[in-house]
């Protein structure tokens, strides 16, 4: 199956709260996963983004770090941040600064959570996506082997609809 089929039935796994399933869609499994909740946005962000939290409040910041496996040595590692604002307003402009590439970030856990080398994020393999106060982030890296940059994106793409884990 192509691509973007494989895509948007990951999509639509990931929106039922399926993550087994929307990881098979893409033809991986889950490896590892952990995750970390914490309420400061500020701490843990830099740039524009930065900015973004000392005017506005946040008042939920969750983040998950994924490691799925094709079975076939290459594995990527897919960060997903959900982070709540105090209005519908703020999420939409929160997502506004945080979709335009190199405005800032909020820091992705840290690989090294599963036992994986340090991972360097970069944006470039991104989705977002908006559910009324909040915004879930979600970016993807090769950790071994070798996943393209379509696959990376679709994989982010598809984790932008994960509810909270």
């Amino acid at each position: 199956m192509r691509l973007g089929p494989r895509k948007a039935e990951g999509q639509k796994a990931a929106r039922k709260g399926d993550v087994d399933g929307a990881w098979q869609r893409m033809g991986m499994r889950q490896l590892k996963r952990t995750a970390r909740q914490q309420a400061e946005c500020v701490a843990v962000s830099f740039g524009e983004i930065r900015e973004f939290f000392t005017r506005n409040r946040c008042t939920s910041l969750d983040r998950v770090l994924f490691a799925v496996t094709d079975g076939a040595g290459n594995t990527a590692v897919i960060s997903v941040v959900w982070i709540g604002l105090a209005s519908t307003g703020d999420a939409r402009d929160f997502q506004t600064v945080m979709n335009r590439h190199g405005s800032g970030d909020v820091h992705p856990l840290g690989s090294h959570l599963l036992d994986l080398a340090e991972i360097q994020f970069t944006g470039l393999r991104y989705g977002s996506e908006r559910d009324g106060k909040t915004v879930t982030i979600a970016e993807a890296e090769t950790a071994t082997g070798n996943v393209d940059h379509e696959t990376l994106d679709a994989l982010a793409e598809v984790a932008a609809y994960l509810p909270r884990v």
